[in-house]
């Protein structure tokens, strides 16, 4: 082999090393600091109970694995925190994915809505072991000026206000759920042996230390009868001209995902046709 190939190898050895990116810390925020204008119902279905979920959205920049959530939110007065029997978490993504498209037409709109269905393989479940949460409490008594509870009709306006115990659940989960880069909603539920679980509303738009993010969609909510569709909290439920619109009270953390850089795997196949272009010549 003759110097000129020699060299070629050489480049190749020196740039063809696919790099991989280093992971980064991860963490998104609305705030950890509820602004008191509503609490809506997010809990698991039961025996003789319509579950109900309320979802608000979160973005991604890149491939991130998450692996603990928090978010806050009412328990009634009184009930104790071992009167938590379950907590649930899904994802979801923004409609029309997983989804029927064109919708049903049974609500106003399900444009930037969360999906018909969940994320499959990213529900967590202290059912199964595959979260574990830990309550908190924030605020022995903590009020808030509207609440959806069991009406979920367009034009309805809510079922008025409501006191209870500030609440922080704190959630590892066991295996991290890992999703690509894109526009997600985050959905918890909690569910009781006594009253009902309300989530929180957190100022909109995201103020410090929150996390601001752009599109920042409203918070929406649906229960079992009107499933698959969603209806939007503040436009939708609660109305008016205007009709209020909220963010409700979460985080997410864990770290980006790293990713092999594609510029050496480039200068491979290029080095790598000049080396056999070489290679002739040498012979």
């Amino acid at each position: 082999m003759r110097a000129n190939a020699r060299a070629l190898i050489a480049i190749s050895a020196g740039l063809g090393i696919a790099t991989p990116a280093i992971a980064a810390p991860f963490f998104f925020s609305t705030g950890f600091n509820p602004d008191g204008k509503i609490a809506t119902l997010s809990r698991p279905p039961s025996t003789g109970v319509l579950q109900t979920e309320t979802a608000d959205d979160f973005m991604l920049a890149q491939p991130t694995s998450i692996d603990h959530a928090s978010f806050i939110g009412l328990l009634p007065t009184g009930v104790p925190l071992s009167s938590v029997s379950r907590v649930e978490i899904e994802f979801y993504h923004v409609f029309p994915t997983d989804s029927v498209e064109p919708p049903s037409g049974n609500v106003p709109t399900r444009m930037n809505s969360p999906a018909d269905v969940e994320i499959g393989f990213a529900t967590r479940d202290s059912l199964d072991g595959s979260l574990s949460a830990i309550p908190a409490i924030l605020n022995p008594s903590f009020s808030v000026l509207n609440s959806v509870v069991n009406n979920l009709s367009v034009g309805a306006g809510g079922e008025g206000a409501v006191t209870g115990q500030e609440v922080q659940f704190n959630v590892a989960f066991t295996t991290p759920v890992v999703l690509p880069a894109d526009h997600y909603f985050f959905r918890p539920e909690v569910e009781l042996t006594n009253g009902n679980f309300l989530l929180l509303s957190a100022p909109k738009p995201i103020v410090p230390p929150g996390t601001p993010i752009n599109p920042d969609l409203q918070a929406w909510i649906r229960n079992d009868n009107l499933a698959p569709d969603w209806l939007r909290i503040g436009t939708d439920i609660v109305g008016g001209n205007p009709a209020p619109t909220f963010n409700m009270e979460f985080s997410l953390s864990g770290e980006t995902v790293p990713e092999p850089m594609t510029v050496g795997l480039v200068s491979i196949g290029l080095l790598g046709l000049g080396f056999r272009r070489q290679l002739g010549r040498d012979r």
